[in-house]
């Protein structure tokens, strides 16, 4: 029977994450396989409650309490990091802790594994619950990506990967910054299943257009060197093109292209390898709630 790690990272969200825990539970009864989650607590503000829920068909639920905040991706990058050296594991599936990545797939991801036992599964968006104008800065930083990295990602934590991925993972400086960035990076053969963006079980959606915007850069970031030669080339062509029509409006791209290789290269030093490996020390206690 494999055994299965499910990933949550929260902050201070514990209404929802105790939600997902009791879904994660009803989904479980009917899947194979051993369940255990582990929820990284990124050093909440808020005290967590009690969980009044049975959740018996988990094996079991800890909470890593840490002692800074490190943000919603190096806590994934370090809880990977604690179920390798301290857990025994088949496969870990990283979920965010608010709903939106909907316990109702996990029966997919379990069953395409079957098919697919060493294969990274990923689940790409099909339809996402947001209003229209982050559907369309979504969709802008999806095109981004690919133009100026060759990298289709439809996906964003919610993947079930072997422990041979979680090894390599974890030895790649990349996941320190961006979780589907290195993914796309490390493993080139993914298999998907279709996926809905759900809904906020509490509150509302956290995913802001400045954390988008971060989201998109790290991404990108991890594949730097492709960027800055399909920049060069983009910006040849763009000013051969513009060439005697040179005005604020035609300036507007080549600014754009210039201030993101910034970014990427400003955000390349999040990829820290010493403090990845080093981020174990940051956990203040382990708690056992199930």
């Amino acid at each position: 029977m494999n055994k299965i790690k499910i990933l949550i990272p929260i902050y201070n969200d514990w209404q929802s994450v105790f939600k997902l825990l009791e879904n994660i539970n009803l989904e479980s009864s009917v899947l194979e396989g051993e369940f255990s989650v582990i929820i990284i607590n990124d050093a909440s503000t808020e005290n967590k409650p009690e969980l009044l829920t049975n959740l018996e068909n988990l094996k079991s639920v800890q909470v890593i309490n840490m002692r800074k905040n490190k943000g919603h991706a190096r806590c994934n990058a370090a809880g990977m990091k604690y179920i390798n050296e301290k857990e025994e594991f088949d496969y870990i599936i990283p979920m965010d802790g608010d709903g939106e990545d909907r316990p109702e797939e996990l029966s997919l991801l379990i069953e395409k594994i079957k098919s697919f036992p060493n294969t990274v599964i990923t689940a790409d968006r099909v339809k996402r619950s947001e209003g229209f104008i982050f559907k369309f800065c979504y969709s802008v930083h999806k095109y981004l990506t690919l133009v100026f990295t060759g990298q289709d990602i439809r996906y964003g934590n919610y993947t079930c990967i072997p422990k041979s991925i979680v090894n390599k993972m974890i030895n790649e400086p990349a996941t320190w910054s961006s979780y589907s960035g290195s993914l796309a990076k490390i493993t080139k053969d993914r298999k998907f299943i279709p996926s809905i963006r759900g809904k906020r079980y509490f509150g509302p959606s956290k995913m802001s257009f400045v954390n988008l915007l971060k989201h998109s850069l790290s991404i990108i970031t991890v594949f730097k060197k492709t960027l800055l030669i399909r920049a060069i080339i983009f910006l040849i062509a763009y000013l051969f093109l513009v060439m005697g029509k040179i005005s604020v409006i035609t300036l507007i791209p080549i600014i754009g292209v210039i201030i993101m290789i910034l970014s990427a290269i400003t955000l390349s030093k999040r990829e820290n390898m010493t403090e990845y490996n080093n981020s174990l020390n940051n956990i203040e206690s382990v708690e056992k709630i199930k």
